[in-house]
């Protein structure tokens, strides 16, 4: 069994503000301080999120120095603690999402919500509040590194039939569109599914909808995607161009449910979006809209139409969704890039290159490309 004093803990840490430009710097970190439910993996994947870059960018706020991003991680276990949780082992292979733990406390925590507790602990950047690491002031390290260290909670052991460089945008991108399909009932009682932005969430989105039985739509600004959206398993787009009000009263009445993983700086459209939900029809953001949202009451009291929000899911969402992509076979569309590459990968991500998730492999560790 590994020990923590033989890790190489080093991950490519943000400096200044140039981070997000290429700027990462590879530095050694100290990790968590140790606690008897932690356990310890050896990084072989991780995807690059949209939230990554929004850090990295300091769209959320100044880059804090010393940062490492990254939170769909994956890797093989290297060692346990005493309290460890999930059953895992040395050797299982893990994976870790965007959050870190939980206060295990709160009411939302105790009825299985720790995605919604008050306390969360984002898988980077974010302070501990238990243990040793909460007395000590301990923040989270993220996957753009060698190792990582972490509460077993929040660690997944990834079912046989996923292939591990895949599972890393599963972790983040794809529980956070399975949740919503899920609770709103995609392919049973929301037969009829949207799903606006073909990209990293979109394109996760159709492969969930279509696998849970539902009809999906694609809604995207061009034909542009058309292809892989039919690729995907989308049955009908809708190409919205520059009026999504024409589109959208082209198109009224035709979903039961609508996931908009889209994230513009403001979403005027949203009102319209409406326009193509049958009655009591949803409409889930799981994108972040920086801006505030502006919709009249009108728009909700005519059409009984109900505008929603996710983010990600618990750790036992995490397992089933685990699961569901593993017997009904979901890929999601990965390119990979060396994990030494990391500052040119960020520029590519930036211009919007990747079809449809980056994945940085740590070739050094056993990684595959």
């Amino acid at each position: 069994m590994s020990t923590s004093e033989t890790l190489n803990f080093t991950g490519w840490c943000a400096v200044d503000e140039k981070a997000a430009d290429g700027g990462l710097v590879s530095k050694p970190f100290e990790p968590k301080p140790w606690d008897e439910d932690d356990v310890e993996m050896k990084v072989l994947y991780c995807g690059i999120c949209g939230s990554d870059y929004s850090w990295l960018s300091s769209e959320w706020g100044p880059v804090q120095p010393g940062t490492v991003c990254g939170h769909e991680v994956v890797g093989v276990c290297t060692k346990v603690g005493s309290k460890v949780e999930n059953g895992i082992q040395v050797g299982d292979m893990l994976g870790v999402g965007a959050q870190g733990d939980s206060c295990r406390e709160c009411d939302n925590c105790k009825a299985g919500y720790e995605n919604y507790c008050k306390q969360i602990v984002w898988s980077f950047g974010a302070p501990y509040h238990r243990g040793n690491a909460g007395k000590q002031g301990a923040t989270a390290k993220g996957g753009f590194s060698k190792y990582w260290r972490g509460p077993s909670r929040f660690a997944i052991p990834i079912p046989d039939g996923i292939d591990p460089a895949e599972a890393g945008p599963l972790m983040c991108g794809g529980i956070t569109v399975y949740s919503p399909l899920m609770h709103y009932g995609a392919g049973t009682t929301r037969k009829k599914v949207g799903v606006i932005g073909v990209g990293g969430l979109g394109h996760m989105a159709i492969l969930f909808a279509k696998a849970m039985g539902a009809e999906v739509t694609a809604i995207s600004r061009s034909e542009s995607k058309k292809a892989d959206a039919e690729k995907l398993g989308a049955t009908g787009y809708i190409a919205t161009g520059n009026d999504v009000a024409a589109a959208a009263e082209a198109n009224a009445c035709s979903l039961d449910l609508i996931i908009c993983t889209i994230n513009p700086e403001e979403f005027k459209e949203l009102g319209d979006y409406l326009k193509l939900l049958k009655p009591y029809g949803h409409i889930v953001l799981v994108g972040i809209v920086p801006k505030p949202l502006v919709l009249q009451s009108f728009q909700f009291i005519w059409s009984g139409a109900a505008v929603a929000g996710s983010t990600i899911g618990s750790p036992q969402e995490l397992k089933e969704m685990l699961e569901f992509a593993a017997k009904h076979k979901i890929h999601p569309w990965i390119q990979k890039y060396n994990m030494d590459d990391i500052n040119k990968a960020l520029p590519d991500f930036k211009a919007g290159k990747p079809r449809y998730r980056f994945v940085l492999v740590n070739t050094d560790q056993g990684g595959k490309l």
